[in-house]
């Protein structure tokens, strides 16, 4: 079955909103499905039909024009923002489908998040989605699902009926995860500075609500040097550096610093680590290895493309990964994809 499956190989922010985006425009998906909560933003490409803009509950493919969003299951609904999304999106009813069994988050899981420690602790991102996962699984009876939302049920269908039927049409799938695999609150080696959630392909496809059989690609998607969010979020294993370096060294001639699109807060960066993505690839086992912001190595890649600095970085992360990268991401707009030669030609 034609279903793809796209997730982070590091600790969130690798670009996986772009590729989700890009796959969906490129494959001619029927439908995009995005799973997790409202506690992670990702950005879509510009395109001449849509300005770039940070999503925290749509798939990043609502930008394009065809393509049926849900959000399944598996995942944690802020009202507010989502029908926020769904006006700046121009985002028709027949194009949004809202599973009723997926969790809203309700104004006491945001208190209950910032009044309490985990901003502190771990670096949480206070969107009230842990607290709405814990609900759920406390099954005390406060549960709040999207079935009991009445400003939501133009959108509400089986998104699992939804999926099946276009799957057995064998029409494009496109499965959205949040996060990476440093976050998985099951496998991650640096539990618990970690999100609520598992992160790997797996549990997205569980989120969505398909079979495993379903799925027929799994993309894994890096950085060149990862990000954590900014407070005490967990160690890096390699070491932090500042923005200010990151500028130096690749010869950049105006500032670089990146904030969280939640919270607005600077991120936490450093040199790429291969442990953590070679362990991501051990849990994911993707066909496909997105490597993003390898403009950041070498300012000069973004008017000349894969310059000998980029290509010999590729090389080394390849090596130390155990697997061959299949796409470059350069600037927030375009990937390059590489041929069998290893000579990229514009995809996008």
């Amino acid at each position: 079955m034609p279903a793809t499956v796209i997730v982070g190989g590091q600790f969130g922010s690798e670009g996986k909103g772009k590729v989700a985006q890009f796959w969906a425009d490129k494959a001619s998906a029927r439908a995009a499905v995005r799973v997790g909560g409202s506690n992670s933003g990702h950005t879509t490409i510009e395109t001449s039909q849509a300005p770039r803009r940070v999503l925290r509950q749509l798939p990043t493919a609502a930008v394009l024009s065809d393509v049926i969003c849900v959000l399944p299951p598996g995942s944690y609904i802020d009202p507010e923002i989502l029908l926020r999304e769904v006006r700046e999106v121009g985002l028709p009813p027949e194009r949004l489908v809202i599973d009723p069994n997926a969790m809203l988050i309700t104004p006491e899981d945001i208190d209950d998040e910032q009044r309490g420690d985990l901003v502190a602790k771990i670096g949480s991102t206070a969107s009230g989605t842990g607290a709405a996962v814990a609900r759920r699984i406390a099954r005390t009876g406060r549960e709040a699902l999207a079935g009991s939302r009445p400003d939501l049920q133009p959108y509400l269908r089986s998104s699992a009926e939804i999926l099946c039927d276009i799957l057995e049409r064998d029409e494009r799938v496109i499965l959205e995860g949040t996060q990476g695999f440093g976050l998985s609150a099951l496998h991650s080696p640096h539990y618990p500075k970690v999100t609520s959630r598992d992160t790997t392909a797996a549990a997205v496809v569980a989120e969505a609500g398909i079979s495993p059989r379903d799925v027929d690609e799994v993309v894994l998607v890096a950085r060149t040097f990862p990000i954590r969010v900014a407070g005490d979020s967990g160690p890096f294993g390699a070491p932090e550096l500042d923005w200010g370096t990151i500028a130096a060294e690749g010869g950049h001639p105006d500032p670089i610093a990146e904030f969280t699109s939640v919270t607005g807060r600077l991120r936490r960066v450093a040199r790429f680590d291969p442990t953590i993505v070679r362990e991501a690839i051990r849990a994911n086992r993707p066909d496909k290895i997105v490597l993003n912001h390898v403009d950041y190595l070498d300012s000069d890649c973004c008017a000349e493309g894969l310059t000998p600095r980029v290509s010999e970085f590729v090389s080394s992360v390849s090596a130390g990964i155990g697997q061959e990268i299949d796409m470059i991401g350069i600037g927030p707009d375009e990937l390059l994809r590489f041929e069998l030669a290893r000579r990229p030609t514009v995809a996008i």
